[in-house]
């Protein structure tokens, strides 16, 4: 396995899979927007995923996303990296959306896996390879059956990792064995993509998080992945253990743009906790499981 240690700053390693503020008219808060970032940077995260699913982005247009790009590149740039959501599952229209964000200076951008249309493991390699070549930006897959119905199966990856942009992978299908090979024989870089996982995936070789749950707990988060580059697993694993309440709030009880927008709400770090149908706000019964586990991890909020 190649050495990647020179390229890990490039795209961070605590990211953020930022949440799209609304107004209360429903439109885009860039403003909001631009505040959030600011603090998540502030609060240890050097990289940020702008429009991801966490972002709501299958119900924000194209002029919405790019609008997100911009507003989080101008009050964090420079700062973080900032990945771009571009992909979908129409290769076309994702190669607009990709070569529109490299146009605005993003570092990166995020590729899910095609939903929906099924793809054979032929055409998910046509598919992200075509991207790749159209946006000379760094790509990092997104792989999620649990939302695509597919998974990238370990010889498509290492077939892809032969691309110059394609560098890194957002795992959220936790086949810790499929993706030690994938490691072995390719220099990808692995984030986590499960935030309950990041100790376990760390310890196999994975550089960091793309997560939700750093939204509400960003600096708990940081201390954890700089305590395991540290290899103090010790440490590593007392803040593991502290983080799960907060990791079943966000990520577990409803969505998790619903579930973190209603926390970053009760933190006042936003003013609504609107979501975009069909999404829709926790009901009661929701908020108060949502409180329970928050108290456990020793967080109240009025």
């Amino acid at each position: 396995m190649a050495d990647t240690s020179a390229r890990i700053p490039a795209l961070g390693t605590l990211l953020t899979a930022m949440v799209t503020p609304f107004t209360k008219d429903g439109t885009v808060d860039y403003q909001q927007a631009a505040e959030l970032a600011s603090r998540l940077v502030d609060d240890g995260c050097d990289g940020l995923v702008v429009t991801g699913t966490t972002g709501e982005t299958s119900t924000l247009t194209d002029e919405e996303n790019l609008g997100m790009f911009r507003a989080v590149k101008e009050a964090v740039g420079g700062r973080a990296a900032i990945i771009a959501g571009t992909g979908t599952n129409d290769t076309a229209h994702s190669v607009h959306l990709s070569q529109q964000a490299a146009a605005l200076g993003v570092d990166g951008i995020l590729l899910v896996t095609p939903y929906y249309n099924k793809p054979s493991q032929s055409g998910l390699r046509a598919h992200f390879e075509a991207i790749a070549s159209a946006a000379d930006v760094p790509v990092m897959l997104y792989d999620i059956p649990g939302r695509s119905s597919i998974a990238i199966e370990p010889e498509t990856m290492i077939r892809l990792a032969q691309h110059p942009n394609i560098v890194a992978v957002k795992d959220a299908k936790a086949d810790f064995v499929a993706a030690t090979r994938v490691m072995a024989e390719t220099d990808l870089l692995f984030y986590s993509g499960d935030d309950g996982l990041t100790l376990p995936w760390m310890a196999l070789g994975a550089v960091g998080l793309v997560g939700v749950t750093t939204h509400v707990a960003t600096r708990q988060f940081r201390d954890l992945i700089d305590a395991v580059n540290a290899n103090d697993l010790e440490t590593a694993r007392k803040i593991n253990f502290e983080l799960q309440p907060v990791v079943r709030a966000t990520m577990t009880r409803v969505q998790g743009a619903v579930a973190a927008k209603q926390i970053l709400k009760w933190q006042g770090v936003l003013p609504n906790s609107i979501v975009r149908l069909p999404l829709v706000e926790p009901d009661e019964a929701e908020i108060e499981t949502i409180r329970g586990d928050l108290a456990e991890a020793g967080l109240v909020f009025s």
